[in-house]
């Protein structure tokens, strides 16, 4: 097994290759990322549970409003945090298909792609000067995926916040194990 940093793992074996991509740990972001949760959702509930004090038809509708926005950033907020926190990206190739698996607490959706229609594998570039890709590779986003593979016409990315040198060895193994397989056939 090959360990890149600490959080990338590869092992290669005849017929398997697997790669093992952890989130980014940084605990005193992840602690902040917490504090940042728990008053998110104190300030919700509270006024949640004081609606039906209020009784102006524009307040509730304020407050509707506000709960909606509320709501969606309380769902991207645990969704990254649980993410940081319990998260792992899988992907192997067994058998001549490429297994691809976003895992949070060994739970998962596991997605499958044959090797032979895989096609067009390469890395994300990051524009420095984005804000967007500034933002995507920022701790408090779940995302930024670095790497990307056509499949029937299907973009899928994955590999996220890897530096440059991660992707481009990810990238390389998965090159060559796949030409590999397919070179088998």
């Amino acid at each position: 097994m090959k360990v890149i940093g600490e959080r990338l793992s590869i092992l290669k074996r005849d017929d398997v290759l697997s790669i093992v991509i952890l989130p980014v740990t940084d605990k005193k972001k992840q602690g902040l990322m917490f504090l940042w949760l728990f008053a998110w959702t104190v300030c919700g509930l509270t006024v949640l549970v004081n609606y039906p004090r209020f009784q102006d038809q524009n307040t509730r509708l304020f407050v509707i409003v506000y709960l909606s926005f509320w709501l969606y950033y309380e769902v991207k907020i645990a969704r990254a945090f649980t993410w940081k926190k319990f998260g792992r990206e899988k992907i192997w190739i067994k058998d001549g298909t490429l297994h691809y698996q976003k895992e949070i607490g060994k739970r998962g959706k596991i997605k499958e792609y044959d090797l032979e229609l895989v096609n067009d594998l390469k890395t994300v570039d990051i524009n420095e000067g984005n804000f967007f890709d500034f933002i995507n590779q920022s701790f408090w986003i779940k995302g930024g995926e670095r790497l990307e593979l056509s499949c029937q016409a299907k973009v899928v990315r994955f590999g996220m916040q890897l530096t440059d040198k991660e992707a481009k060895t990810v990238l390389n193994e998965l090159s060559q194990f796949i030409l590999k397989t397919l070179d088998k056939k």
